[in-house]
């Protein structure tokens, strides 16, 4: 049963290497999108070498905010767990090697909801900060990135809503996310954060 799993698996990851590549605007080699729940603008999508993107993953570049560039990038060598959504309109940038746990969540907008007349689904999508992931970063299960940039070699704890920057070699959590411990080079450990 595994094996004929793999099989399967290993076909479809070929069919879609085969049918998708030229459609992105770069697809790396040795990368793979396992089953996609969605991918809209495919001509705004660069997904680096080595790319592993699991199970029902939503991948967006689309400019519904009126953006001259839109794009979503993923760098060489980051996995990408299952059910992610990941929604650019302007900009989302994750570097290399960024690990993201299943059920993550990364935009650079919201929905508008300042008219009380209307419903939020009929109002315009808000463009907020562009994200950026650094190299070597972890997202646990179920972090929410809205419009934030989160430095290099981070964690961040499961369930936690990132909302404003995160600078290199933190640990993060909490909703809105803190950062609970930072690497401390003269020390060469972690320090915790009051």
């Amino acid at each position: 049963m595994i094996f004929y799993l793999r099989v399967k698996n290993s076909l479809f990851i070929r069919f879609f290497r085969f049918f998708y590549k030229t459609k992105f605007k770069k697809f790396g080699v040795n990368s793979s999108i396992l089953f996609p729940l969605n991918i809209n603008g495919l001509k705004n999508i660069s997904i680096g070498n080595s790319v592993c993107i699991d199970n029902k993953v939503w991948l967006a570049a689309v400019a519904h905010t009126g953006s001259e560039q839109c794009e979503l990038i993923i760098g060489d060598g980051t996995c990408i767990g299952n059910f992610n959504h990941i929604y650019a309109t302007r900009s989302i940038i994750l570097g290399r090697n960024v690990l993201t746990a299943d059920k993550v969540y990364i935009s650079d907008n919201l929905h508008g909801y300042e008219d009380i007349t209307m419903p939020i689904l009929k109002q315009p999508i808000k463009q907020i900060g562009a994200v950026e992931i650094g190299d070597g970063t972890w997202l646990g299960e179920n972090v929410c990135v809205i419009g934030a940039k989160i430095g290099k070699n981070c964690v961040i704890g499961a369930n936690s809503v990132v909302t404003k920057d995160i600078p290199d070699y933190c640990v993060a959590v909490g909703a809105p996310a803190k950062i609970i411990k930072e690497y401390c080079f003269d020390r060469k450990e972690w320090i915790k954060k009051n």
